[in-house]
């Protein structure tokens, strides 16, 4: 993997440079006579070794020519990354004063050491280790060589996690609902980011993913990126990176840093985008891909609306200290804007302070571990987004949960009235997403929901000067539906069961036949995980009270069986992860099962 990574990257930067044909391979210098080849593992370690220490050369270097104690960009981790100013280029035209070149179909420029600094500031802070730069220079964008989840994005190491997931999860809205689009060889100019006003239509896509050409994969991967970059972009232009190397081997580049440059390039037209981003795909493939691609993605946003996108821009958007993808990493790729938070909208604090959430709905969601600990809530336009298609997020790593048909989006009677009640509550909670709003914002929330509760139910909720979800939701539960509230008598109404795949793309151990016969273990293979996981939502309020009842109901239910088949159409006893506490942000009381390991979020 890693030397075809290598190759792919060669070959790459040499077609860049003014678009010109590959030179024929070189032979790369033996160190001494008869030594032998070192193994996969070795080599890359010895590649990660010597990319850090050129970053750690850089840094020095700047230090003890300026005696700031921020460190540059280091040329050989980030490739001298670039910055963008806020505003488009203005005419296409030669202007050695900015750097900009015209080209045929868009505009290109090399990167001042200024802009690099500032860019390498933000996204790496002033005190990167090796480590966190290595990890962030080591990953391409490569599809999974194993079958059964070819369609996925493999991961190797920890950290760039948020930038792969977040493309992954457009992958998998063109794989699975645009097949159509992509047996195209040019892309659709109005279908870039799907059929407006499609919410009410479904959509069945297949899962034999196993039977996916790679050149189907591949126009998925374009389109995706090319779409991502447009969001960034506010759907005006896209600054597409990547790498030049003059004169010199690949394998040379990592200890020489002024060889090694940045090509920036803007385009307005998606048709020369497309082009682009195929003709340089063997660059994102390669080690440098998932840096490259976001800092294109936040060149395309513009440096200055990223900033003023976050809450706080002095922290760097690669968190310290294991080097992970920041929520607004995530929130850039997902919804065009770097914002912190995953919200709707904004939060006002009071005294002209806020916090800004996500502003729109989006084509892909978000949902996270960290809801279920009530430690944030995220909003409906995350939580339900176009396509059933959300990046999950745990403390640590992010991974795709997915959907085949559009219909798990659809909302029942009851699920609309929840939804109708659960989003006049949040707007008049001023908590951050703790759950409990004042007296005050919750007459407003019994007038907007339209409920009717008795006065000594509404004296009871107020007693405490605050009034908290949970205790507010049971009074709903408990109140008839002729007065606003959701009380249905048979208990039936609301049953759900569908669907969900879980999609991890980081290279695990799967445990499962690993044991050989005799006692004897063979090493675990390691490759990216995909579960699939039946998820039911009952009629009653807590799993538990499914679980009891389903015995006695399911003849009622409609499932039109005779009694005789009852027992075999029994649900088997839930099963419990991680992953099942954040499929429940989105359908509170799920229970889930799978086979085989459990799916890891992490």
């Amino acid at each position: 993997m890693v030397d075809q990574e290598e190759e792919d990257l060669q070959m790459a930067l040499r077609m860049s440079m003014q678009h010109s044909p590959p030179e024929p391979k070189r032979s790369r210098p033996r160190d001494e006579a008869g030594a032998s080849a070192p193994s996969p593992e070795e080599s890359r370690r010895m590649q990660r070794e010597l990319m850090a220490a050129a970053a750690e050369k850089r840094m020095l270097a700047l230090q003890s020519a300026t005696g700031a104690a921020a460190p540059p960009p280091p040329a050989s981790a980030l490739a001298a990354p670039p910055a963008a100013a806020s505003s488009a280029p203005q005419a296409p035209k030669d202007d050695k004063s900015t750097g900009f070149v015209k080209t045929e179909k868009g505009m290109e420029r090399e990167l001042s050491s200024e802009e690099a600094y500032e860019l390498f500031s933000m996204v790496f802070g002033h005190d990167v280790s090796k480590g966190i730069l290595a990890q962030w220079s080591n990953q391409g964008i490569r599809f999974s060589l194993d079958p059964e989840t070819s369609m996925g994005l493999v991961q190797h190491e920890g950290g760039p996690c948020g930038v792969l997931a977040a493309v992954q999860a457009f992958v998998l809205k063109y794989l699975i609902f645009f097949p159509d689009e992509l047996n195209k060889a040019v892309p659709g100019m109005m279908q870039i980011f799907g059929p407006r006003g499609s919410s009410k239509r479904q959509f069945q896509g297949s899962d034999n993913f196993s039977s996916l050409s790679e050149e189907i994969k591949i126009r998925a991967l374009i389109r995706s990126m090319g779409e991502i970059l447009f969001t960034c972009g506010s759907g005006k232009r896209v600054i597409i990176v990547t790498l030049n190397v003059l004169g010199h081997d690949i394998d040379e580049v990592d200890g020489m840093d002024d060889e090694k440059i940045l090509r920036v390039e803007t385009y307005n037209a998606q048709a020369a985008v497309y082009q682009r981003l195929q003709a340089t795909l063997p660059i994102f493939r390669s080690r440098m891909g998932a840096i490259l691609f976001l800092i294109s993605a936040l060149l395309s946003r513009g440096l200055d609306a990223v900033q003023a996108d976050r809450d706080d821009p002095t922290l760097p958007l690669v968190t310290a200290p294991f080097g992970h993808a920041s929520q607004e990493i995530v929130n850039l790729l997902l919804c065009g804007e770097a914002v912190a938070n995953v919200f709707d909208g904004r939060m006002d604090l009071g005294g002209g302070m806020f916090l800004k959430g996500v502003s729109s709905n989006v084509e892909v969601g978000f949902l996270t571990l960290l809801e279920s600990l009530n430690f944030c809530k995220v909003g409906q336009n995350l939580k339900c987004p176009r396509w059933p298609i959300w990046v999950v997020g745990s403390e640590s790593h992010y991974t795709v949960l997915f959907a085949l048909n559009t219909s798990v989006q659809e909302e029942n009677e009851l699920e609309e009235r929840e939804s109708q009640i659960r989003r006049a509550f949040d707007a008049q909670d001023q908590s951050g997403g703790g759950g409990f709003i004042s007296v005050e914002g919750f007459h407003q929330v019994l007038r907007v929901a339209n409920i009717r509760l008795p006065q000594e139910r509404v004296d009871n909720l107020c007693g405490s000067g605050f009034i908290v979800w949970s205790e507010f939701w049971q009074v709903i539960l408990d109140l008839d539906r002729s007065l606003g509230g959701l009380k249905d008598s048979s208990g039936l109404m609301g049953k759900k069961v569908f669907d969900l795949y879980h999609f991890n793309g980081i290279a695990k151990s799967d445990l499962n036949g690993q044991l050989a016969a005799g006692g004897s273990e063979t090493p675990p293979v390691q490759r990216p995980r995909l579960t699939k996981l039946k998820v039911s939502v009952p009629p009653r309020w807590t799993p538990e009270e499914f679980m009891a009842d389903m015995s006695s109901t399911s003849s009622s239910v409609g499932n039109e069986q005779d009694s005789k088949d009852t027992d075999m159409t029994k649900p088997e006893p839930p099963q419990h992860a991680p992953v099942v506490d954040c499929v429940r942000t989105r359908w509170p009381r799920a229970v889930c099962n799978w086979v085989g390991d459990p799916p890891s979020i992490v």
